[in-house]
């Protein structure tokens, strides 16, 4: 049976809504009006879904936007990117975001969402932009409402492209967790990304981005923990989803830190650029690790699934396990199939590839599966890039590793096929638990470096992977 976070809905609705020409008054003035919003479930799993709305300007040129509706089934839009949302019950408002305020006449902006359900999801019946209620054509109206959008809030330079999990949503496999320290992984993206805690006094710092859609600050931490030491307390989610990473706490093995728990680490102990902007990564040394077992919208059991990470490719050792990805809810060793991680090392202990390794592997539990056989898969070649994109992806007796250099180039497919001819691996038993730096059994006695990754819902193809590897190259890492 295909699992339920594949395509399951495409519904298109297409309307026009009188709104170009907006004066800040009530004064009446002459403008052509029209458009047309076209918006598309693009993905649907239990008890949420991800849509894209398509706003198509038919009549004057419009600076400064809002798009309403009203959802009728009690949806309720929980994320959304290239542009801000607001809801009051089942009324919907979205503003433009700095960069796409201006439509001109003809021209489309886009935005998206993803939300959640209960029993049914029906599309809205009627959209509105500016005020004007949808009309199916341009017209010449002088009745501009008071409620119009002034043209005041002019446009500014758009961040450059799209990030990872824009083209992720546009591919119809949202991301349910995205975690970086070095950058935004949405366009639009102007939060928190990790948190640091500094040493003389305990005190916390929130490290955010430089702009919408950009680059650590890492003056920021710089200056906050200048003559002390500081630890990465969070590592937040962007996704809206709140899939934030924290301490890990103790499982099948005791961490090193107070009441069982892994270490933190050192927030300055893996200093890089990225496209001439100093950032830092979370560096993993022996005892660390990050976990999260009461996530959001994380995969379980047999449904599909998409990951990606860039790590350090020349930091890495050969204990159990440096991991990011789909693990245990109680941190503890569940049985075969009950994990879906990225692993990246040369332990050789379950299985391996061609070299000395360093390799990336699937972390299945009681498994790191280099391809379908248990042990040696020849297919599957050391990787030691200096920032190295790692990727596993799952779905109903299908899996695939992929990889590549995030600096420059094509991803690489190392293995495509069904699960492993081992017991256990069909069907999966995911728990749905984020780890990063660690086993699903809170085994620590890995080492790498983490700089951003994502997870998502479905099974991404691989020209959206492709995608996401075009916008890393982008990004400028070591540059």
């Amino acid at each position: 049976m295909k699992p339920v976070h594949r395509l399951s809905a495409v519904v298109a609705l297409t309307v026009a809504a009188a709104a170009v020409g907006v004066a800040a008054t009530n004064l009446a003035s002459a403008a052509t009006s029209g458009c047309r919003v076209t918006y598309t479930v693009t993905n649907s799993w239990p008890g949420g879904f991800g849509a894209n709305v398509d706003v198509t300007n038919l009549g004057d040129p419009v600076n400064g936007w809002q798009l309403t509706w009203t959802f009728t089934a009690g949806q309720t839009i929980t994320q959304l990117w290239n542009g801000t949302a607001s809801q009051s019950g089942g009324a919907v408002t979205v503003t433009n975001a700095s960069y796409n305020a201006t439509i001109a006449t003809g021209a489309t902006t886009s935005f998206g969402f993803n939300g959640s359900y209960t029993g049914s999801n029906p599309t809205p019946a009627t959209f509105a932009l500016n005020g004007f209620t949808c009309t199916g054509a341009p017209s010449t109206t002088n009745d501009v409402p008071s409620s119009a959008v002034p043209s005041s809030a002019g446009p500014s330079n758009p961040p450059p492209g799209r990030g990872p999990c824009d083209i992720y949503a546009s591919g119809g496999t949202p991301c349910v967790a995205a975690h970086s320290t070095t950058r935004a992984l949405y366009s639009a993206y102007n939060g928190a990304l990790y948190q640091v805690r500094r040493s003389s006094d305990n005190t916390t710092r929130d490290i955010g981005v430089l702009s919408a859609g950009g680059y650590a600050n890492a003056a920021a931490q710089d200056t906050f923990c200048a003559n002390t030491t500081c630890l990465i307390t969070i590592i937040y989610d962007q996704s809206g989803r709140n899939n934030r990473l924290t301490q890990a706490p103790p499982g099948g093995f005791q961490g090193p830190a107070a009441g069982g728990y892994d270490n933190l680490a050192n927030a300055t102990a893996a200093p890089i650029t990225v496209a001439g902007h100093k950032a830092y990564g979370v560096y993993v040394a022996a005892g660390t690790g990050y976990r999260n077992n009461s996530t959001n919208g994380v995969a379980k059991g047999d449904a599909a699934e998409g990951m990606y990470a860039i790590f350090d490719g020349t930091h890495y050792n050969g204990g159990c396990c440096f991991d990011y990805g789909n693990a245990e809810t109680n941190s503890r060793d569940n049985g075969n199939g009950t994990m879906e991680a990225i692993y990246f090392g040369n332990i050789k202990v379950w299985g391996y590839g061609t070299g000395n390794g360093p390799w990336v592997m699937a972390d299945l539990e009681n498994g790191l599966f280099s391809g379908v056989n248990a042990g040696y898969n020849a297919n599957d070649p050391t990787v030691n890039y200096r920032y190295l994109t790692a990727i596993v992806k799952g779905e109903s007796n299908h899996w695939a590793i992929r990889a590549g250099n995030a600096q420059s180039g094509n991803l690489s497919t190392f293995y495509d096929g069904k699960r492993p001819n081992v017991s256990g691996y069909n069907p999966m038993k995911k728990e749905g638990a984020i780890i990063l730096g660690i086993g699903g059994d809170n085994s620590h006695g890995s080492a790498g470096t983490f700089y951003e990754g994502v997870m998502t819902s479905g099974y991404p193809t691989n020209a959206t992977e492709d995608a996401v590897q075009a916008n890393i190259t982008a990004a400028g890492y070591g540059r």
